[in-house]
């Protein structure tokens, strides 16, 4: 269906991909991976024909249509209602109810029966094209993707930036075109709507490539693996489980080959060493010189791999109970979100918050962190309790005008003084290295202003942590390194987070809000899912 031949491209001085190659078949179910700057959204552009390769082309089938869902969609505005905005994905179909309501109107004045026939002939059309299905069918796709029966006839323009996201999936999904291009469609997405989405993608008959780093979504949906690594395009079998399983095994034969291949060299350059001075071996040694020189050297699977290494340290011990707030309740006009509601967080506790969105998740939180005022609370704070709160938007957290070492400096003159070393090492820690600590936050990549974020969250030395959407932006491995060093800290955590695979891990509560109330489930995620059902 589309054939990548000999792809390469350039991002300023760095290359993203060398001579790449890439098919992608009528039915292919597709996860497209890579660490954060690899260049996964990059080829998606470039499929879509909104960036140019420097090198290599593109070959499409003449009947494939493309739809894609990127970042781009956000800044569709209309006023019309969210039905109306999704049903555009039928055109040809309401142009031709068009005409039809425009011939009933003609006809109540000019009544021939050449328009009969005209409207009789394009009320067949609208048949087989499925007119009639096509508002039940747009209803339900909205429905799925969380919205009410009554959200339906409220305008685009009236929903946040996430909620308009999904009402263009929705329109996408509903268009159903020969490839579906996703880039993080689960970024907007709740619980619930994941998990629909899921089950309309494994049953989805077209071909589809997305981005994403949930791995859970990608074991559900997908069954083949594309990897972008060393500049080319690595083609996996099966779903992420399986890539995981062969790619460490393939990376097990590498460190293998890498392993002979040292013992061989060190054994060459022993020999090399111990006759370069003797005249009578002087012509092996140089044989054995050059043979070095053309033998093509093996790289350490471990060497090549670049994660982010992180250790959230406490600066002081807290007591037992970190915080009581008691009847909080807060409203949005008519809409009660929490109705007084009560929590209470101690001492090590790793809870997650989970649920619907609409429901009061980051608002809660923020009441917490004291970012967002309740109509009404009582708050008790424990004492030493010293709190960090990491914001799921990062223009809450970042100085756009400031380099990565001024964010984290500043972080720095608020906490523990911290020498330039020290801020290099953590921002070392994070893959910033040399000169990336002087770029300006402003031109970095969503994934990178995470890093720095979360970098600052790491210098603060809180012992209560309350983290929203944590894992947006992050890779697969820097997801499970986060994951790792929330296990380990001797602090507190308080987080939201859709990623089922991270709420696993690190989770040994759930919140969750029902009718107003926070409800409190003692146990992991798992267990949750198999008592719990979210709606």
């Amino acid at each position: 269906m589309i054939t990548i031949s000999d792809l390469t491209y350039h991002l300023g001085k760095r290359t993203l991909y060398d001579a790449a190659s890439l098919h992608i078949n009528s039915k292919d179910k597709i996860g497209l991976i890579g660490p954060n700057g690899a260049g996964k959204s990059t080829v998606l552009n470039i499929i879509t024909g909104h960036l140019k390769p420097d090198e290599g082309k593109i070959t499409k089938e003449k009947e494939c249509s493309i739809g894609f869902l990127n970042q781009d969609l956000l800044s569709y505005h209309s006023d019309d209602s969210i039905r109306n905005v999704a049903m555009q994905a039928f055109d040809a179909v309401l142009v031709t109810q068009k005409k039809i309501e425009n011939l009933c109107r003609e006809m109540e004045v000019n009544y021939t029966d050449d328009l009969l026939t005209q409207l009789s002939t394009l009320q067949e059309n609208f048949e087989r094209m499925g007119g009639y299905e096509i508002q039940s069918k747009t209803e339900a796709m909205l429905e799925g993707m969380g919205f009410t029966t009554k959200d339906l006839d409220r305008g685009l323009s009236e929903y946040s930036g996430g909620w308009r996201m999904r009402v263009m999936f929705a329109k996408l999904l509903l268009q159903q075109p020969s490839l579906l291009i996703l880039d993080e469609p689960t970024n907007h997405l709740d619980l619930v709507s994941i998990k629909w989405v899921e089950e309309y993608l494994r049953n989805y008959e077209s071909a589809f490539i997305l981005v994403s780093h949930d791995r859970r979504f990608l074991d559900a949906t997908t069954s083949k693996i594309i990897e972008i690594d060393q500049k080319k395009f690595v083609v996996y079998t099966g779903n992420y489980s399986d890539y995981e399983l062969q790619k460490a095994k393939k990376e097990e034969l590498l460190q293998n080959a890498y392993t002979n291949q040292q013992k061989q060299l060190k054994h060459s350059q022993e020999f090399i060493d111990r006759f370069r001075a003797k005249a009578s071996k002087a012509k092996l040694v140089q044989s054995r010189i050059k043979s070095l020189e053309k033998i093509e050297k093996v790289e350490s699977p471990s060497l090549k791999r670049k994660t982010i290494k992180l250790n959230f340290t406490i600066k002081q011990n807290p007591s037992k109970i970190i915080a009581v707030i008691e009847k909080i309740s807060k409203a949005y006009g008519p809409l009660e979100i929490l109705k007084e509601a009560t929590v209470q967080i101690d001492r090590g506790d790793k809870i997650a918050l989970i649920g619907a969105n609409g429901r009061g998740k980051t608002t809660l939180l923020r009441i917490i962190a004291g970012h967002d005022t309740a109509d009404k609370q009582q708050r008790t704070f424990g004492t030493n309790v010293d709190m960090a709160f990491y914001a799921q938007h990062q223009l809450e957290a970042l100085d756009l005008a400031h380099t990565i070492m001024e964010e984290l400096q500043q972080c720095s003159d608020n906490g523990p003084e911290r020498t330039e070393q020290e801020l290099r090492a953590i921002a070392g820690m994070f893959l910033f290295t040399k000169d990336d600590v002087f770029k300006k936050i402003g031109i970095l990549s969503g994934g990178e202003k995470a890093r720095v974020a979360l970098a600052k969250v790491l210098l603060s030395q809180a012992n209560c942590l309350l983290l929203d959407e944590p894992t947006n932006h992050l890779d697969i491995l820097s997801i499970d390194a986060l994951a790792q060093a929330l296990k380990q800290y001797e602090g507190t955590c308080l987080f939201v987070s859709h990623d089922r695979n991270f709420v696993q891990e690190v989770a040994t509560k759930i919140w969750y809000i029902d009718k107003g109330k926070v409800k409190v489930f003692p146990g992991s995620y798992k267990e949750f899912e198999e008592v719990v059902s979210l709606t």
